[in-house]
């Protein structure tokens, strides 16, 4: 197949994924060992398209983020609280992220953990789905630092490919009584100096093939893969937050069960 269309291929599915409790990750891992990719050659790909997915964000949301920094320039309350509770929520995820780098490689390269954990990460949406007690509309920046911290540990969860970063955090905030649209934003925000963080990590380790020019893709596959994402990603978030709103997260739930369990009657089959 064409790099081009197989990088298209990729920004497709990362930015479907990247938003949705469904795993990017997980769904990048199973789209290149169904179409035969060679991992190792789209790995550095894999984890910098998602920036592209991470600019839909600050697009989307722009206002709010302009909104926060002036808040930042005049000290206002609610605004050193919004930045207080994302650094507090990616606190975890950075330091076990760093700590456990090289397991959490090895899990990257398997994809029976990835068919397990969708399977597994749909179940926990239903049950969690309906036992939680949403409280009532808030922000961002009206958080307690427990439930900023409860956010953050959950996070944790998603080094395992196939868990879903923002179902993880979207889930944990449920649970912890944080009504669904605050959740999923929180989630959409959170993604930003996550996912910066792992792509800056990523080029730092890959810099010696980057200068060589051995990485097997080059960046013409990267910068359209990311492109790709963005304009996809960008869809996804503005249909997403309404519609989680209305309907809750059932349908991702039983999504994930489908296809992890397609994924292991496959591999049971091959």
């Amino acid at each position: 197949m064409d790099t081009i269309i197989t990088a298209i291929l990729l920004g497709i599915v990362e930015g479907l994924t990247e938003f949705l409790p469904v795993s990017s990750t997980g769904h990048l891992i199973l789209a290149t060992e169904l179409f035969g990719f060679a991992p190792d050659e789209w790995a550095m790909f894999n984890v910098v398209i998602q920036l592209g997915a991470i600019l839909a964000v600050v697009v989307q949301y722009w206002r709010t983020f302009w909104a926060v920094g002036m808040g930042l320039l005049r000290l206002e309350p609610v605004s050193l609280r919004f930045l207080r509770n994302l650094l507090v929520a990616f606190i975890p995820s950075a330091i076990l992220g760093l700590a456990f780098k090289a397991q959490i490689n090895i899990l990257l390269g398997s994809p029976m953990v990835v068919r397990w954990a969708l399977v597994l990460g749909g179940i926990a949406i239903l049950v969690i789905e309906k036992n939680a007690k949403p409280g009532e509309p808030s922000g961002i920046g009206q958080l307690p630092l427990a439930q900023a911290l409860g956010v953050g540990l959950a996070q944790c969860l998603a080094m395992v490919p196939g868990v879903s970063r923002s179902g993880a955090t979207i889930m944990g905030a449920l649970a912890m009584g944080i009504e669904r649209r605050t959740a999923a934003e929180f989630s959409f925000f959170l993604a930003i100096p996550t996912m910066m963080g792992a792509t800056t990590l990523e080029l730092i380790e890959k810099h010696d093939a980057i200068m060589a020019g051995t990485l097997g893709v080059g960046w013409s596959e990267i910068a359209v893969g990311f492109a790709v994402s963005f304009v996809v990603a960008l869809a996804v978030i503005r249909l997403f937050v309404a519609y989680v709103s209305r309907a809750g997260f059932k349908p991702f739930a039983w999504y994930r069960i489908v296809v992890g369990s397609a994924a292991l009657a496959w591999l049971a089959l091959r």
